[in-house]
């Protein structure tokens, strides 16, 4: 269910963009409403479903998991259970952390995060022997210049 937002509710968003671990009066206060009036702004944005899942952002490189690779896949295969197996196949490998299926010379993008280039062959063996691809294709990272930025809203 799709609703107008004004000023206010971009803020809101804008802010929690940012940080969503406020408080609901820390929130409030950010943006000039009293707590009941953010409270029932929060709850028409969650259920308009501009609002979804909150979640915590993890450093990768702290947690050993400094190697990113954005891995495009080329197939020959677009019937329904093909594709039903590739899902199933990339979702089950928990290092491929985005999988969007895209227009243009390739079919899908993945970005894999693995603690090296060890992991990521592990990872890309796993991937490649298990279904069939036409081409496969990686871009390591070298530097993360804009990761997950903002929405413009």
């Amino acid at each position: 269910m799709m609703r107008n937002i004004d000023h206010i509710d971009r803020a809101i968003l804008r802010t929690l963009q940012r940080d969503a671990s406020l408080s609901q009066r820390a929130l409030a206060d950010a943006v000039g409403l009293s707590q009941n009036a953010c409270w029932k702004r929060l709850n028409a944005l969650k259920e308009s479903g501009l609002l979804g899942q909150h979640t915590l952002r993890l450093n990768p490189t702290d947690l050993g998991l400094g190697f990113t690779a954005f891995v495009m896949v080329r197939t020959r295969h677009h019937d329904h259970n093909w594709l039903t197996r590739f899902r199933n196949l990339v979702l089950a490998i928990p290092n491929v952390t985005d999988f969007h299926r895209i227009a243009g010379e390739y079919d899908y993008l993945l970005k894999v995060v693995a603690r090296d280039m060890q992991d990521f062959d592990r990872v890309y063996r796993n991937l490649i022997e298990k279904i069939d691809l036409d081409t496969v294709t990686s871009h390591i990272v070298m530097e993360a210049i804009a990761d997950n930025r903002e929405l413009p809203i």
